[in-house]
């Protein structure tokens, strides 16, 4: 088992390892720690063994590029992706090519995976018949991914799309849940099994003002608030944003008050909460077809429309880490040519966005 966690010296010093990188504002500061602008998500993929490897070299290769964002989570692949994972970074600090303190792995629970204990949990503890919110199945689930990846701490823990509860639950049900499962991710923060916490989200905080139900930042800020007082462990937020579903920035869904709403960023930013997007490249959809007048606006640096995608999705104003799924090496190669180029600026971003 490896003993520590990200920190604020070891994620500094990795900046200054790849001080190449800093130079065109790779890095962003978030929480205390400096994380890369790209990270590496080990989402798709067959449950096998080939590509357990495969996920484990892409790892290794992120790492060594200077990437030090690392997202999975207990559903992914049948828990294989954490496997993966876990063996890689242990490889690799074994052999003194990097240190556990200078990397940010996150990973999710939610979702069933495995058959919990029994007794665990009782007739309406699961919604839709695959997703809970439970305290014990949390914990529970923690364990399986702590264990699975080889580490004593995750640096961030999320609820994985907790606006599934929504489906079947009204929104003070679904929110007392998550009161509840706050409550638990602050005792397991201070038992120092997690450094952070947060929700991951696929259309919970996307949606169209007077649209279907989503989350609002606000009240769940305020069960942290309740559940861990001003210091809580609620810190990050991870949620999609690409050129196909830019609504993190362009849509104002947040707030109480129907005439002074806010983009999800603008909340965030006010509330002290970090920002992941995820679904930079859609699945593979952004890698092609992208709008001619879009690629125009690319030099000869970017050539790739897969490239010019992730540059978009890692200059979205606001936001700390962009991730890829990458199950290859050679993809981490090729996606890490952003990394020679600066982000665009605020200006630049909004006017793709009229493109």
């Amino acid at each position: 088992m490896l003993l520590t966690a990200a920190s604020r010296a070891g994620t500094q010093g990795l900046r200054q390892r790849f001080a190449r990188l800093e130079s065109k504002g790779f890095y962003r500061l978030a929480q205390g720690l400096t994380m890369s602008s790209l990270g590496i998500g080990t989402y798709l993929g067959a449950a096998n063994d080939e590509t357990d490897r495969s996920y484990a070299a892409a790892v290794r290769a992120a790492i060594r590029q200077g990437i030090n964002v690392i997202d999975t989570a207990s559903n992914y692949r049948h828990q294989r992706s954490e496997f993966a994972i876990g063996r890689a970074i242990e490889a690799m600090i074994g052999r003194g090519e990097t240190a556990r303190n200078e990397l940010v792995v996150a990973t999710k629970a939610g979702y069933l995976t495995t058959q919990p204990p029994a007794g665990m949990l009782e007739p309406g503890d699961v919604v839709a018949q695959t997703h809970c919110l439970k305290p014990a199945f949390l914990k529970d689930q923690l364990q399986r991914s702590l264990s699975n990846l080889r580490l004593r701490r995750v640096d961030i823990f999320y609820l994985h799309n907790p606006e599934t509860q929504l489906q079947l639950l009204d929104k003070p049900e679904v929110y007392r849940r998550l009161g509840e499962a706050f409550a638990a991710c602050e005792a397991m923060v201070a038992a120092g099994l997690i450094s952070y916490y947060g929700i991951a989200t696929w259309h919970g905080l996307r949606q169209l003002p007077g649209g279907p139900p989503g989350l609002e930042l606000f009240r769940l800020a305020e069960l942290a608030r309740q559940a861990g007082g001003e210091r809580h462990g609620l810190r990050f937020v991870q949620l999609p944003c690409n050129l196909a579903m830019p609504e993190a920035i362009a849509v104002r869904n947040q707030g109480a008050d129907p005439n002074s709403l806010v983009s999800v960023v603008e909340a965030a930013h006010r509330l002290g909460i970090s920002l992941i997007t995820s679904a930079s490249l859609l699945q593979g959809r952004l890698t092609r077809d992208l709008p001619e007048s879009f690629r125009e606006k690319f030099s000869d640096a970017l050539p790739t429309q897969a490239q010019q995608a992730i540059q978009f999705a890692r200059s979205t104003p606001g936001i700390t880490t962009a991730l890829i799924g990458m199950s290859k090496a050679e993809r981490v190669i090729e996606n890490m040519a952003v990394a020679k180029v600066k982000p665009f600026s605020p200006a630049e971003y909004l006017s793709f966005l009229g493109s």
